[in-house]
Parts: C-alpha cells; sequence; structure tokens
C-alpha cells in the first residue's frame, strides 16, 4: 500500500541531501514519523496543514519500511501508519508539491492508483 508524509518542502530537501529524512516537529515531537494512508492524507492536510504552502506530498510504499512501520490507532479510531526511525529517501515512489488553490484548499496530485 502507498502512504503518504507530508511535510515542508525545505524540510524534504535538507533530508534529500542528506540521504534520510528525521521527522518534522511533530515527528520528533512524537517519537515516531507520521504518516497517512490515501483514504486519510487529505483529511490529515486540512486538519494540520490548513493554509499552509510549500508543502510536499511524498508517497512510500509501506512494505519498504519493514518492521519499523506501525500502524497505531489515532484520530477517531483509524488506525494511521507511524514510522520508528528515519526514512531513506531513495523509498520515495514520488514527490509532489502541494500547494492551497485559490479556495484555499490544498490541490492535490492523482493519488497512486494502488491506496487504500
Amino acid at each position: 500500500m502507498i502512504i503518504y508524509k507530508v511535510c515542508g518542502k525545505s524540510a524534504w530537501q535538507s533530508a534529500v541531501q542528506v540521504g534520510q529524512f528525521c521527522g518534522a516537529a511533530i515527528d520528533l515531537r512524537d517519537g515516531f514519523i507520521h504518516f497517512s494512508a490515501g483514504h486519510q492524507v487529505r483529511e490529515t492536510v486540512a486538519k494540520h496543514f490548513a493554509g499552509e504552502s510549500d508543502l510536499v506530498l511524498v508517497a512510500v510504499d509501506d512494505q519498504l519500511l519493514g518492521d519499523a512501520l506501525k500502524w497505531e490507532v489515532s484520530r477517531g479510531g483509524d488506525e494511521f501508519p507511524h514510522l520508528y526511525g528515519n526514512l531513506d529517501v531513495t523509498l520515495a515512489r514520488s514527490v509532489h508539491d502541494l500547494s492551497p488553490g485559490d479556495d484555499g484548499a490544498h490541490v492535490f496530485p492523482v493519488l497512486d492508483n494502488t491506496d487504500s
């Protein structure tokens, strides 16, 4: 399954330079990197990134993350993917800019058809 990480574009660019994404401030605080499944990512962005620009949407195949990925109950009792460790940036299947449209809502690319 493809899962998604939303983060600042500059944070992702810095991660690419060193080869690993160690997490955004909230990830570092919580002790894991927050991801969302395809059916969760739009709500995640609306709830936690409203009005923010200069974001990227990073797609990763969850099977490549091994045992460091845990699905844990979070918002509304739904299980979210959490990565306990750093993300090797070479595992990114795609990286898309994610910016608000004229109506303020973020404009998403077509998500991979293997999402759930």
